[in-house]
């Protein structure tokens, strides 16, 4: 099958590759400019997708990986091609966060006080006028370390970072939404729909957002994330947020992959934010735990059919290896170590092979793998295993065998769930005891 890949920021680079692997005729567009030197040697490259459209044809598969292409999305399904990815109005639920609360709340779906500001002045007035512990958050695509968990009852902490944005006048910093901080367990779920119905089995995320191990450190696109899929359709968490959603996914023909995440308490379910696209790096943990085709799935959920997806029943670990100047790319890529070569301490298996999820790599003509990217976002590992504790045995034991000069990466993926998190979600409810 021919497949063109039209990616913004090449965060679905990884989903690109294993369709290529699959034996899929791939051509991979690459918007930003600085993201297109890499997976050279690796997947064929375009630099115009509209101009390939022809070659992909109506029979063929168009796989966007973010958001910001909803309008060309629709306009292709209008045409008879079959697409993947998201739609307009999904755009707008995950890049425009009022109007994603106003939807899950006119779907039934409970939501956190919050307001939007288009100044960061009013934003520092209104906490001084609303004293608390408040959450900064950014729409669209902003750098994750603006992002900000007030921790000060008085809300002093959260007045200090907003002033600290307006004295290094970032524009992109400006427009800041504050919403109520809830205390509890942060937990994702997504699920494929396919313009008519759901489509695969629940997945049961748990992020791992700051770069630190113990949540410590500025936030990040996500340094590794815990995954297990749930096939019973009477999953509470399921039902009380993304099941009230499908008849909306439905009128605005939303074809992909959507995830809600929430805080969970004794209290209820909370929704924080809606991630309207394929999510990475779950997308890349989806890679190892499922067993199906990648190609014909996405087929089928761009067709709207149904599709019976085979899947390890285990829990996965998908852990980030990044180097400096990750996360603060944007300000010391002179601190960057691209062209800088990746050794193995030992001859990788074909499983640890295939468990290993490149970004900013490519392959040089004499098949050495090398950092080809500026931002220090390398590569993904991932593990899978029975129970939490095999899958952290499983991808750890692939980290260290992964030589990058000043590699890092967060040691606790998975840890807080098993020593806290699993045992408050089956007391709350949320998740059946593994005794059962």
């Amino acid at each position: 099958m021919r497949v063109l890949f039209v990616s913004r920021d090449l965060s679905g680079g990884d989903l690109c590759y294993r369709l290529k692997q699959e034996g899929h005729d791939v051509k991979l567009f690459i918007r930003d400019k600085d993201q297109r030197q890499n997976l050279e040697g690796m997947v064929t490259k375009t630099d115009d997708w509209k101009r390939e459209l022809k070659w992909v044809g109506k029979a063929g598969l168009v796989v966007f990986d973010s958001t910001g292409y909803g309008r060309d999305q629709d306009r292709l399904r209008a045409q008879g091609y079959s697409v993947v990815g998201g739609c307009e109005l999904g755009d707008k639920l995950e890049d425009d966060r009022a109007f994603g609360e106003k939807i899950l709340s006119e779907c039934g779906i409970a939501t956190i006080p919050s307001k939007s500001f288009r100044s960061l002045d009013e934003a520092i007035a209104f906490v001084k006028k609303n004293r608390g512990e408040w959450v900064v958050k950014q729409n669209g695509h902003v750098s994750k370390i603006f992002n900000y968990v007030g921790h000060m009852e008085d809300g002093s902490d959260v007045i200090e970072i907003l002033k600290s944005y307006k004295r290094n006048n970032r524009k992109d910093s400006r427009h800041v939404e504050l919403q109520q901080r809830i205390r509890g367990v942060e937990i994702g779920v997504a699920r494929y729909f396919n313009g008519n119905d759901w489509v695969g089995p629940i997945e049961m995320n748990i992020e791992h957002k700051s770069l630190c191990a113990g949540g410590l450190g500025p936030k990040t696109y996500e340094m590794g994330t815990l995954i297990w899929y749930d096939d019973r359709e009477d999953n509470v968490l399921f039902q009380m947020t993304l099941k009230k959603l499908g008849d909306y996914l439905k009128a605005i023909g939303f074809r992909g992959d959507i995830d809600v995440n929430c805080i969970v308490n004794e209290s209820g379910i909370f929704p924080l934010e809606l991630t309207a696209r394929f999510g990475f790096p779950s997308t890349q943990l989806q890679s190892t735990l499922n067993i199906s085709s990648w190609g014909e799935f996405l087929k089928a959920v761009s067709d709207g059919k149904r599709y019976s997806l085979r899947y390890k029943r285990e829990y996965g670990i998908v852990v980030l290896i990044a180097v400096p100047p990750f996360p603060y790319m944007a300000v010391s890529k002179k601190y960057s170590l691209q062209n800088v070569g990746i050794s193995f301490r030992e001859k990788l298996t074909r499983d640890e092979q295939d468990r290993i999820h490149y970004e900013e790599v490519s392959v040089r003509k004499n098949g050495v793998l090398y950092i080809s990217g500026k931002s220090g976002f390398v590569l993904h590992a991932s593990g899978t295993g029975k129970t939490v504790e095999d899958a952290r045995k499983e991808v750890y034991s692939l980290v260290d065998k992964i030589v990058i000069p000043k590699k890092f990466y967060r040691t606790d993926i998975g840890e807080k769930f098993l020593k806290q998190e699993r045992a408050l979600l089956e007391k709350w409810g949320y998740l059946p005891s593994e005794k059962n």
